[in-house]
């Protein structure tokens, strides 16, 4: 959760552990398992090169699931977008939280200079 104090810290300060993180071929039926196995409203996903490509939500994988072009083939990698936005641990907590307001996001996943997911920045609820 990020710290109180937004202006002085950085993003390595204040993430949590990434949490499951899963392949971009695995499809929204098996993800949504995944989470309730898991516990998680979230998941990260990664390519086949073990790079983080973005995260869905629990929310995200219903709306697509209850979608009128649905079906069972649709994989992770199909809604994932344009992979971002991400946050590297040098990240200031300040500027992550900017960009979490501002495109409506409760997460953010934090990646290395390879892509390597390391954790996840969550706002305060």
């Amino acid at each position: 959760m990020v710290n109180a104090n937004p202006l002085h810290g950085t993003v390595a300060d204040a993430m949590d552990a990434a949490g499951p993180q899963v392949w971009d071929d695995m499809t929204v039926e098996v993800a949504l398992s995944v989470m309730a196995a898991a516990h998680t409203g979230h998941l990260l996903v990664c390519n086949e090169d073990a790079r983080c490509t973005g995260m869905v939500t629990r929310a995200r994988l219903t709306a697509v699931r209850e979608s009128l072009g649905y079906t069972d083939r649709v994989r992770l990698r199909d809604i994932v977008g344009d992979g971002g936005p991400f946050a590297t641990p040098l990240t200031t907590i300040a500027d992550a939280e900017h960009t979490m307001r501002h495109r409506h996001l409760a997460t953010l996943p934090v990646v290395d200079e390879h892509g390597n997911a390391l954790g996840v920045l969550a706002l305060p609820r």
